[in-house]
């Protein structure tokens, strides 16, 4: 139920409207782009800062309370999924290019009329007169030639699933532990891979399980969902909206589908529910069963479904998949058998490969990158990261045709787009260890951007010497935005 990753961020910050709360204004000041003057709009953002600053405070009281009592219930928290100021924060959040619903409403659309809309929208909250829209189901292509199902909601569905889950973040947030990295506020992949690479490094790991959950977010039963929630949700019209998410259905092909288990990927509330899911299934499990079963040490990660798990031993490794499958199975979810791998990996496990005659360490992928038994240059074990093959091939082919879309665009204009999309791909795989492959990228996208130039006319054949001048003008050169260190990492594993 993702759309983006930004659609999970927890973070709101009151942004511009053309209404002022309390006073429908003329249609001259309603229009985009239309100014009001200086004075109103001081106003305005004065008022809407000041309404989500409240907000916020109350739920950092719902937090505290949270944090000091892990057993206590909350009993009423609706009014703050009404309340006008959190509506309007989860509105002005969403993003303005997102495509529409069933009811082909957008957010520029909904905004034509805002303040009568959310008004309307609190008083259905309010009064129990919300009903969620069927989301639209739409899909993207994957690069193995299959589909990926994602879920679109309505703009209000979007607008409500987010209000609620400010809330329920301020409570979940107090029992999310350590080793869940996805989203959840002020952690990323970043933080994620960081903590693994940390954990293995550090501590006694030997061995590595890579486990994928098959199709997780189409398994996710509703029933045991909503038994997770009621441990510290009580409020009964929270869970009713939940329960509302949940058996909306799914359009597809004209016809509406209801199903007892799954949770659409698209929706704001979605990657909250699945780690609440995941709290209970696995992290609370894991937790205890590496204090109460294991022999050595264990170490763990998860970053939304998936995880990586590192263990001392081999037998703790080998008993702990045959108890994962056991536990998943349980809640209706199980392991992928081609894509869950146990390898030996780790500081010794080179040396022990090395002396039964065996190759070097396999390797495991995790969020985007491959992850490789390595040492630095004075001798000291370290995971070395590289993007993943498949991931850089892909963002050459997409670079490559999108190009072709603008081959007769202006140097000018296709460099400002290369020079985005190369700073986007080093903000992200730029980590130690992995320059060379983010470099490879900026060479590969040169090299593109070369051939297509030479397309565009039978005289438009450019030099490599030319070309090398439009690369160092337009392209961004490689660089590392996250290094590692052991001692500053400040991770949970």
């Amino acid at each position: 139920m993702r759309e983006d990753s930004r659609e999970s961020d927890n973070s709101i910050v009151p942004e511009k409207f053309a209404n002022k709360r309390g006073k429908k204004l003329p249609l001259t000041e309603q229009m985009e782009g239309s100014g009001l003057t200086e004075g109103n709009e001081r106003q305005r953002n004065t008022h809407q800062t000041q309404g989500w600053i409240s907000v916020q405070n109350k739920l950092q009281l719902i937090h505290q309370r949270a944090k000091e009592d892990k057993k206590e219930k909350f009993t009423a928290l609706m009014h703050h999924v009404y309340n006008i100021d959190a509506l309007e924060a989860a509105y002005l959040k969403i993003k303005r290019e997102a495509a529409p619903g069933v009811d082909e409403e957008t957010w520029q659309s909904y905004r034509e009329n805002l303040e009568d809309n959310l008004q309307d929208l609190s008083l259905k909250l309010k009064q129990g007169g919300y009903r969620a829209k069927p989301v639209k189901r739409a899909y993207i292509p994957k690069p193995n030639g299959k589909q990926r199902p994602l879920g679109i909601t309505t703009l209000e569905d979007k607008v409500v699933q987010r209000a609620t889950t400010q809330v329920l973040n301020a409570i979940y947030e107090a029992d999310f532990l350590g080793f869940s990295y996805g989203f959840r506020l002020g952690r990323d992949q970043h933080k994620a891979l960081a903590a693994l690479q940390n954990g293995i490094v550090t501590r006694k790991v030997g061995w590595v399980l890579d486990a994928d959950i098959s199709d997780f977010y189409d398994s996710i039963n509703h029933k045991w969902l909503i038994k997770f929630i009621e441990h510290r949700i009580a409020d009964k019209r929270v869970v009713r909206l939940i329960q509302k998410w949940l058996n909306a259905g799914v359009l597809e092909n004209g016809k509406v589908v209801y199903s007892e288990e799954g949770a659409p990927q698209g929706g704001s509330a979605s990657p909250l529910l699945a780690n609440v899911y995941l709290h209970y299934v696995y992290d609370l499990w894991i937790q205890q069963w590496r204090k109460k079963q294991a022999v050595g040490e264990v170490i763990t990660v998860r970053y939304a479904d998936d995880t990586i798990t590192g263990f001392q031993y081999e037998s703790d490794a080998k008993r702990f998949l045959k108890d994962l499958k056991e536990r998943l199975q349980k809640f209706g979810l199980e392991l992928h058998p081609e894509k869950t791998r146990l390898i030996e990996f780790g500081r010794y496990a080179a040396e022990r490969r090395r002396r039964r005659g065996l190759g070097k360490p396999e390797t495991f992928t995790f969020l985007g990158f491959t992850h490789i038994c390595s040492e630095t240059r004075i001798g000291k074990f370290t995971v070395k990261r590289q993007t993943k093959r498949k991931k850089l091939h892909e963002k050459v082919k997409e670079v490559k045709t999108e190009l072709r879309k603008r081959m007769h665009a202006p140097i000018q204009e296709v460099g400002k787009w290369l020079a985005t999309v190369l700073t986007g791909h080093y903000r992200y795989y730029g980590v130690t260890g992995n320059f060379r492959a983010i470099n490879e990228l900026r060479h590969r996208v040169g090299w593109t951007w070369r051939h297509v130039l030479i397309q565009r006319s039978q005289k438009g054949y450019v030099t490599w010497e030319q070309m090398k001048e439009i690369i160092s003008r337009w392209l961004p050169k490689a660089r590392i935005y996250h290094s590692y260190s052991p001692e500053g990492n400040g991770v949970t594993t």
